[in-house]
């Protein structure tokens, strides 16, 4: 089974962990709750929230702590009355004074929005973490400057995990210290429902086979493969645990083999999925779900169950070589694989074994550990790039940029010539190297000390029109013989007889 080993905890000396979360920390639990709460053990974490609405006329935040962990959760609120176009400036100055109370310890930022990036850009962190757990910017209602705002955050980010493998390989040259975290899992309390546990009131009277899901209910699941399925086999009941988010109760399937039982808290899932036979994931092949990787494969897993799949990328991946997953890419091919997966239900001792094995190492503890060794390497990395000189070379920003399309080496003036024409005539990212400490060479525009920008010429050329008058009078010609041009001419040809007292 998963490892279960305990995190030791300590005194919270380490600084703070802000977490930015598009998540209401008491709405679903999910990887935002699982991985605050262990680092909670370590140091003080606040998970700031998106704002609510208020009839109040002041804005202002409420702080919720959390219980069971030193977790707590800040609530914006936004008045009714005030202009859109001001209400991020007011969560932003709410931002500002909520960060004074934290004292001069440098906090680590921890993103699960890009959407936030502008609440913390210019704030001095310990490390700035991006955890994209999903491409947000496919999901409904996901806003239109959500990209710009991911992209900024990526260049800032000192180290960016992923949901997910899919997610990793779109995102893994954005980027240059970037790790794939897929789903993790609380074994010890998904297992719980492979010993048996006494039925939920409401599931009950609902006779068997049961099959069912519990997630959030929203644009990511195929309704119509659901229909399709209580259709096909009306002697089987389909159970839908949890919230309806994004879309209208009307357009969910309406059958008397379909029961809808609303939104269950964690510690209740053991108990719903111990009354299954087999635990379903009808989820739609779309844009939403390109990247996906559900938490709930390995809990159902865990809880002895075996799963029902649409061909979810990182499902295959992970899961689809192992006898207790089903894929199935069509609703005749969905029914067919529940049909297999009722059988195995009877039979677990001949596919849990192999499954255990792939569990083993996917305890959520086991995730923090690593996440935890990470961020204090960013930490560090990010304190040695803002050491002074004296103490160490210049560090090499990290970030999200884009690699350069373009080097050049000497940024005199054909090369930062180029290297502007470069940028902007077909704007690709030009790098320009040069020792000096300016571009264009000996002749470049400078500001001087009251801040005027005038043209400056370098410390050589000076010498060039010396240099040019040497060249045209040849010092060993006779009297009365040709100088001048053509002399110079020959000298910087290498055929004037008088080259080696000529200038070098």
């Amino acid at each position: 089974m998963p490892d279960a080993t305990p995190i030791p905890l300590n005194d919270l000396s380490a600084g703070p962990l802000i977490c930015f979360s598009h998540l209401r920390w008491d709405f679903v639990l999910q990887r935002p709750q699982h991985l605050m709460g262990r680092f909670a053990r370590t140091r003080p974490v606040y998970v700031w929230e998106e704002p609510v609405p208020t009839t109040y006329d002041k804005p202002f935040y409420e702080v919720h702590p959390v219980k069971g962990t030193s977790v707590r959760a800040i609530r914006p609120a936004i008045p009714n009355a005030a202009p859109p176009g001001e209400r991020e400036s007011i969560v932003k100055r709410l931002f500002d004074d909520f960060r004074q109370l934290l004292g001069a310890q440098k906090p680590v930022l921890w993103f699960y929005t890009p959407m936030m990036w502008p609440l913390a850009e210019g704030v001095e962190a310990e490390a700035i973490v991006y955890d994209c757990m999903d491409e947000l910017s496919q999901f409904k209602f996901a806003p239109p400057e959500l990209k710009a705002r991911e992209q900024a955050l990526l260049e800032a980010a000192d180290a960016v995990f992923t949901g997910g493998w899919s997610i990793y390989e779109a995102k893994k040259l954005q980027h240059d210290n970037i790790h794939p975290f897929p789903s993790s899992v609380d074994g010890p309390h998904f297992a719980q429902a492979r010993k048996g546990m006494p039925m939920p009131d409401d599931m009950a009277t609902i006779p068997g086979p049961r099959l069912g899901f519990y997630g959030v209910i929203d644009e990511r699941l195929d309704l119509a493969l659901l229909d399709h399925l209580a259709q096909a086999r009306p002697d089987w009941h389909i159970v839908m645990v949890g919230p309806v988010v994004k879309i209208s109760e009307a357009d969910l399937p309406k059958r008397p083999n379909i029961h809808y039982l609303g939104g269950k808290g964690y510690a209740e899932l053991p108990a719903y999925l111990s009354g299954w036979d087999v635990a379903l994931m009808p989820f739609a092949i779309n844009e939403a779900t390109r990247f996906i990787s559900p938490t709930k494969t390995p809990e159902y897993l865990s809880a002895g169950r075996p799963v029902v799949s649409t061909p979810i990328r990182d499902v295959v991946r992970h899961y689809g070589n192992l006898d207790g997953v089903k894929i199935a890419d069509t609703p005749e091919a969905f029914v067919q694989a529940c049909d297999e997966a009722l059988a195995l239900s009877k039979a677990p001792e001949i596919w849990l074994p192999e499954v255990d094995k792939v569990l083993a190492d996917m305890s959520w503890d086991a995730t923090f550990r690593r996440m935890d060794r990470l961020v204090t390497e960013a930490a560090q990395m990010r304190r040695a790039r803002r050491a002074p000189d004296r103490f160490a070379a210049p560090g090499i920003k990290r970030g999200g940029a884009k690699p350069y399309d373009v080097v050049i080496a000497g940024a005199g003036f054909a090369g930062s010539v180029m290297a502007e024409r470069l940028a902007e005539g077909s704007g690709k990212r030009v790098l320009v190297i040069d020792k000096r400490p300016h571009v264009a060479g000996n002749a470049y525009d400078h500001h001087d000390k009251a801040g005027i920008l005038i043209h400056q010429y370098g410390p050589t050329i000076s010498s060039i029109p010396t240099a040019i008058r040497s060249w045209t009078t040849c010092r060993a010609s006779p009297p009365g013989a040709p100088t001048s041009t053509a002399c110079s001419r020959r000298w910087m040809a290498s055929s004037c007889p008088c080259r080696s007292t000529a200038p070098r």
